[in-house]
């Protein structure tokens, strides 16, 4: 299938610091998932209509969950400072 989305060395790269650390269970193919996780989220699908190649729909769902709470969680810390009412006065 020509319409498929993989991510570039590059990319992938830029990502790396986030993924969790080997515990066991060996992982999937980030970059695989990832790129599922892409192509579902460009192209409006539910992730159980995401090609084969892209792996599990149910490994695509997990993941998206956890790399989401993961932006929240990175996004909330960087607006965590002090508040001021009116700065000008």
């Amino acid at each position: 299938m020509s319409d498929l989305i993989w991510l570039s060395e590059a990319q992938m790269r830029r990502m790396e610091p986030y993924f969790p650390v080997l515990h066991g269970v060996p992982r999937v193919d980030d970059r695989r998932i990832i790129s599922g996780i892409t192509f579902v989220v460009r192209n409006g699908l539910r992730r159980r209509d995401a090609p084969a190649d892209y792996g599990p729909p149910k490994t695509i769902y997990n993941r998206f969950i956890r790399l989401a709470d993961l932006a929240c969680s990175i996004g909330s810390s960087q607006h965590s400072g002090p508040r001021v009412a009116n700065p000008t006065r």
